[in-house]
């Protein structure tokens, strides 16, 4: 076993549960592992510290193996107060000795401070889920920035607040966006967040899906897979927009579209996938059905005021352990999921480990892009090189043992021609 790092965890004593729910993700992510592989010869991350804010889930932990085969020095906190699997905390504290801060249901403060200890350990390479060791260093600790070669950002709605800071030239060291590689898009966006979305909202509910209107607010790359996950399992789906290019796509692809006005007295499930605060606010709740259930597939807890939520309700009572109701009015109840946060990762256990394979080996594959490329990198936003994709694409067709096709070399020379063709 390695040496005890520091650590705020729930109890040391669930290691052997979070072993075993590691083991089960490794046998379903094959990608990673031949990115183990070859980073445990060639160890491109000797020496260097990295600092995580990610969900702590089983899939994680498989990434974070891999970044530690390849000679990473790693700090890890929670990205969510309600994603963290205790059991895989403690497991990375005692089989992997991985500077580890988080507990399932801690307050703000605790989050906070977890931040802080990973901060602490004095990064090198950040890895964020919605840009929050990013955001830390620049609000209150921008000397810590001195430290770091670049980051990586994985989602949307932090490279949103990374484009700010770029915008306004103020971020300070180079940051990686993973939200726009290919690979991720397919598997995280397009196939993940649809079923984990759906399997979180049934989990929680245990309602009927098939005859429910469902509202999907935002019809980007997962709000897409939401509404085609929910249409498949027999809802009639209504798309909220304020993209007229998106809004016209869910139109074609046969959903109805409208205001979330309009939408919110006709919704029996409202699903928030948008990136952006409010979505949903006090005006919506007040013509909404009895009963109806509100989910948010978003990554912060703002797409939902929950806060104007409480302040009209009368009353507020946990009916199941991720369902919150809040009657208003009389006897008009609404029922809140996973209190606003990522329903997804609150109310199930997130991403299949086959869709996080490939996001994570996108993961793996920047740190080592950014350690070869330390030094040439603006302090810019960053997009993720199509080399990772392809490398990450050829790993798993590999290990699925599939074969394509390769050009001929009368081919590659008609493709790279400008004259007509002979």
């Amino acid at each position: 076993m390695p040496p005890r790092p520091a650590c705020d965890i729930s109890d040391l004593s669930l290691a052997s549960a979070g072993r075993e729910r590691v083991v089960w993700a490794v046998r379903r992510m094959p990608v990673l592992a031949a990115v183990r592989e070859r980073l445990g010869r060639e160890r491109p991350l000797e020496g260097i510290r990295i600092g995580a804010s990610l969900h702590v889930t089983a899939e994680t932990a498989v990434l974070l193996r891999t970044l530690v085969a390849g000679g990473a020095d790693l700090a890890l906190c929670a990205s969510n107060p309600l994603s963290t699997n205790d059991e895989v905390a403690a497991f990375l504290v005692a089989d992997e000795g991985i500077a580890t801060f988080a507990r399932r249901g801690e307050d703000r403060a605790t989050y906070d401070g977890h931040i802080e200890a990973v901060l602490d350990s004095k990064p090198m390479i950040t890895i964020d889920d919605g840009c929050e060791l990013v955001g830390r260093i620049h609000l209150s600790r921008p000397a810590t920035a001195s430290a770091v070669m670049a980051g990586t950002e994985d989602t949307t709605t932090g490279a949103v607040r990374l484009r700010a800071l770029a915008s306004a030239g103020a971020l300070l060291y180079p940051v990686v966006v993973l939200s726009g590689a290919a690979t991720r898009i397919l598997a995280d966006s397009r196939h993940g967040t649809g079923q984990s979305t759906l399997d979180g909202i049934m989990r929680a509910t245990n309602v009927l899906i098939a005859g429910a209107t469902v509202v999907v607010a935002g019809y980007g790359n997962c709000g897409r897979a939401i509404a085609s996950r929910a249409r498949g399992l027999g809802a009639l789906v209504i798309v909220t927009e304020v993209d007229p290019m998106r809004a016209l796509e869910a139109v074609t692809e046969g959903f109805r579209v409208m205001r979330m006005e309009e939408a919110a007295p006709l919704g029996d499930i409202f699903v928030t996938a948008t990136g952006n605060r409010d979505v949903i606010s006090a005006d919506h709740f007040g013509v909404m059905r009895d009963g109806a259930i509100l989910a948010n597939a978003g990554q912060f807890d703002l797409e939902i005021a929950v806060g104007a939520l409480g302040r009209l309700a009368s009353e507020r009572t946990r009916l199941r352990p991720m369902v919150d109701e809040y009657v208003l009015g009389e006897s008009r109840r609404l029922l809140l999921l996973a209190e606003g946060r990522l329903v997804n990762l609150a109310a199930a256990d997130g991403h299949p480990p086959q869709v996080m394979d490939l996001s994570f080996a996108v993961q793996a594959l920047a740190c080592e892009w950014i350690v070869r490329h330390a030094g040439t990198l603006a302090p810019s936003v960053h997009e993720a090189p199509g080399s990772i994709d392809d490398e990450i694409a050829r790993l798993k067709l590999e290990a699925a043992g599939v074969e394509i096709d390769a050009l001929s070399e009368a081919q590659r020379e008609y493709l790279a021609s400008w004259g007509s063709p002979s």
